[in-house]
């Protein structure tokens, strides 16, 4: 006696009541969420460092020279632009380094102001 039937399907029992975790981008009600903003969001070598910046201004630059000596004024225009962006980028992260260089050295100085002013009570 053959059953044409089709078997209904029964889940493999799993070794010490195992359970399978929820992926961590599911949210409560259970759909998948892709909305993690900018923080997984990972470039091709760091753009806060601005040694690797200068390189990046740089080998642009030269993009643009090779580009000149082919006769492609759209090119170059493109490779100056980016240049340009990335040389934007660089004066940023010296306004905000001096800028916290400056913060750090008037902290030190109103240090030193107030032990001074103490010593002169004394």
């Amino acid at each position: 006696m053959i059953n044409n039937r089709r078997r209904s399907f029964r889940g493999r029992q799993q070794k010490n009541n195992f359970r399978r975790r929820t992926p961590s981008n599911h949210g409560v009600n259970g759909h998948y969420s892709n909305n993690t903003g900018n923080k997984n969001f990972s470039r091709n070598g760091s753009l806060s460092n601005p040694a690797s910046i200068e390189k990046v201004i740089s080998k642009y630059q030269q993009l643009a020279k090779d580009a000149q000596s082919s006769g492609d004024p759209v090119l170059i225009e493109n490779y100056l632009q980016h240049a340009e962006h990335y040389s934007r980028r660089l004066a940023e992260i010296n306004y905000k380094s001096q800028s916290v260089s400056n913060s750090i050295d008037k902290s030190d100085n109103v240090d030193i102001n107030t032990e001074t002013s103490k010593d002169k009570e004394i």
